[in-house]
């Protein structure tokens, strides 16, 4: 008796204490800010077009916020905003402030990117989840942007230290004609360079992308150089990359952005409890995860990370506690993430894979570094010019 009258107290006191606890509830609030994409001609049936790229994987990252939150008395709220193809995408920013939104998950180009710091004048915390872009971690410093997304350097540094373990040191480069390849070949000859390899051929693509005709003619005769290890693909728009593997005048492996690619995320990733979140992730969305699912997952769990510990939702509490050296975060990737303090990159693993395995995760074991082994990969504080 005397056990049942306890319980009937608790369970009433319980009721009680439910309009109190919500009073005291912290929301936490996120825009996730992206832009409606012209649906590209399909490169491949096996490849379909994907709209909501990044969408999900912050879906998934507000999840786990509030799983915690339960139990911090904290509420993550997530405001989708996919601004349309013709739409003004800073407008739309410049009002989301106006409402006091302070973190944002941006999906946009690196252009796009550049316009929105500069109306954010030390306002809000934005984290890049989209560019790979160099110039923005080496040059063009973005004071108030964390980038997710392991840039150009990173992934071409993270081939280099497998093809010097492999001692595969003479590369054949070929470069696709748009801004972006360049972009990539530029990363891959920094790569060369910082650990001895050496480029004995360089050539453009600049044949018919008809996979027949390029099959059967063009490049058995395009790829006939002297003798080297590896072709290095500059491709990232997929459109002749793709067609190069097996098809080379000698038999040699191809890395690049296609055959062994660097990437951030891969479906055939498995290690270090991946199994789990790419389960989670389709039960979820319905697919596979993508780079940018992956990279917004990242920044939102971030942002529980860092209220969590400090039970602060400003963009100043938040991004103190993102560069200091007590932020850790799970990646999935056998090591503790966090950011570069002088560029806002996040340091992570680059994994390398094929299309149906996972060849390696660099840094690679014997690549040392005084401070962090992650900071192999990429620009090194004393390389950029941020600060």
């Amino acid at each position: 008796m005397k056990i049942f009258f306890r319980l009937s107290l608790y369970l009433l006191f319980s009721l009680f204490a439910l309009p109190s606890y919500a009073e005291h509830t912290q929301e936490i609030k996120i825009a996730y800010l992206t832009q409606e994409l012209q649906v590209p001609a399909a490169l491949s049936n096996l490849e379909p077009f994907i709209a909501d790229k990044g969408l999900q994987g912050a879906l998934l990252g507000l999840k786990d916020n509030n799983t915690t939150g339960q139990f911090t008395q904290q509420n993550y709220v997530l405001k989708q905003v996919n601004v349309p193809l013709a739409g003004d995408v800073s407008q739309v920013f410049t009002d989301l402030l106006a409402e006091g939104v302070e973190l944002f998950v941006i999906n946009l180009s690196a252009e796009q990117l550049v316009q929105l710091d500069q109306i954010n004048n030390h306002r809000a915390l934005l984290f890049d989840v989209a560019t790979r872009a160099d110039v923005l971690r080496e040059k063009q410093c973005l004071a108030d942007v964390l980038h997710i997304l392991p840039s150009r350097a990173m992934r071409a540094d993270a081939l280099a230290q497998y093809m010097l373990k492999k001692r595969w040191n003479k590369w054949f480069l070929v470069v696709g004609n748009a801004p972006e390849d360049r972009l990539y070949a530029a990363a891959i000859k920094r790569s060369a360079k910082r650990f001895g390899m050496k480029i004995i051929a360089e050539k453009h693509w600049e044949h018919s992308y008809d996979a027949r005709r390029t099959a059967q003619s063009d490049i058995p005769v395009f790829t006939q150089v002297d003798d080297y290890d590896v072709l290095v693909v500059a491709d990232e728009q997929g459109l002749f990359g793709e067609y190069i593997n097996y098809r080379t005048w000698l038999p040699r492996p191809v890395i690049g952005t296609q055959g062994l690619v660097a990437t951030a995320w891969h479906r055939t990733h498995e290690q270090w409890g991946a199994v789990q979140i790419q389960n989670r992730f389709k039960a979820l969305a319905g697919r596979q995860m993508q780079e940018q699912d992956y990279a917004a997952y990242l920044a939102v769990r971030s942002i529980g990370e860092a209220v969590t510990r400090t039970h602060s939702a400003t963009a100043k509490g938040v991004k103190d506690y993102l560069l200091s050296e007590r932020f850790k975060l799970q990646g999935y990737k056998g090591r503790p993430l966090s950011f570069r303090a002088w560029n806002g990159q996040l340091r992570q693993p680059v994994l390398l894979a094929a299309p149906t395995s996972l060849v390696g995760a660099p840094p690679l074991e014997g690549f040392l570094h005084p401070k962090n082994e992650l900071d192999t990969l990429g620009y090194d504080q004393p390389e950029t010019k941020c600060q």
